[in-house]
């Protein structure tokens, strides 16, 4: 299968890596970042696991789509304030049949994805997986999970027993679902408790928990988003969202969140895809989303900081 990776993050790398190791797969990671896939290309792929460092020699690297051309698979992961852009930008590896396979956080990838290429071949999932970018051709593995993946119209498919199948094969343990929207609602609420207040108080995500006040304040984000998603008529997976968030916490006490990292690393965040897009369903049906609009504001406001220092 040939496969590209649109956005050789930390995730996207995380992917690739795992997927080259199949001789069946040819996979090649798609990024701007220059001296990112000159490193790769050079010296392979390096990734801190289990106290290990694996270089991954099989996974190659490519700054233009059009020296990819058409894949089988594209799995997108780029932040999600540039997937339609990273879509345009990226047309010539979308063939008539290549599917297209979100597992990007928030909210309105589907929808801008399939602004540009249609619905037709779009499988959307969630990932628990965690990984942290070290440097130019070096990741960290910082938790490994279940990724779930479900087609746009709930039904399951021979293509996506397949895919999950493969990606199972290669150590990425992945499920199917008919409810793949529920799912990433779910992780959403997870999002929307963690990630912004890890960024504005540059706690990890367990210490959330040690302070009453900001364990209050994530309590109410979640509910808030809990709301809306009810609202909305999305079958969530979890009766008890908040509990949830909670035990995320928890499981994931020494991480780092995501937008904890973009703050540090002086990067765009994709808060309007999480708390921003929740006070938008908000808006749109009426229900007020007091919290989750001031958590927003802070952070747009850092962003703003980061922006002109």
């Amino acid at each position: 299968m040939k496969i590209a990776i649109i956005g050789a993050g930390a995730m996207g790398c995380l992917y690739g890596a795992k997927l080259s190791e199949s001789d069946r797969n040819q996979v090649l990671l798609v990024d701007v970042w220059e001296e990112h896939v000159k490193a790769i290309n050079d010296h392979g792929l390096f990734m801190e696991e289990d106290g290990k460092l694996i270089n991954y020699k099989k996974v190659r690297a490519v700054s233009k789509a059009e020296d990819v051309g058409p894949c089988d698979l594209a799995i997108v992961f780029v932040k999600s304030t540039m997937t339609g852009e990273a879509v345009r930008s990226n047309r010539s590896i979308f063939g008539a049949h290549t599917i297209v396979l979100t597992l990007q956080n928030g909210l309105g990838n589907v929808e801008l994805i399939e602004a540009e290429l249609g619905d037709k071949n779009i499988i959307a999932g969630t990932t628990a997986h965690g990984a942290t970018m070290l440097g130019p051709g070096r990741i960290r593995h910082a938790g490994a999970g279940k990724t779930v993946i479900g087609e746009l119209t709930g039904d399951i498919t021979d293509r996506l027993v397949r895919l999950a199948d493969m990606m199972s094969s290669v150590g990425l343990e992945t499920e199917v679902s008919d409810n793949v929207m529920g799912l990433i609602w779910d992780k959403l609420l997870v999002n929307v408790g963690i990630n912004a207040l890890t960024a504005i108080t540059g706690l990890h995500n367990g210490q959330l928990l040690d302070y009453p006040e900001l364990e209050a304040l994530l309590e109410a984000a979640v509910e808030e988003a809990h709301q809306v998603a009810l609202a909305k008529g999305i079958c969530l997976q979890y009766e008890d969202p908040v509990s949830h968030t909670k035990d995320v916490c928890k499981a994931t006490a020494a991480n780092k969140s995501s937008m904890l990292q973009d703050i540090l690393n002086r990067k765009k965040t994709e808060i309007e895809m999480i708390n921003g897009a929740v006070c938008r369903e908000g808006r749109s049906l009426g229900i007020t989303t007091p919290v989750n609009s001031v958590l927003t504001n802070l952070i747009l406001y850092k962003q703003r900081y980061i922006k002109t220092d």
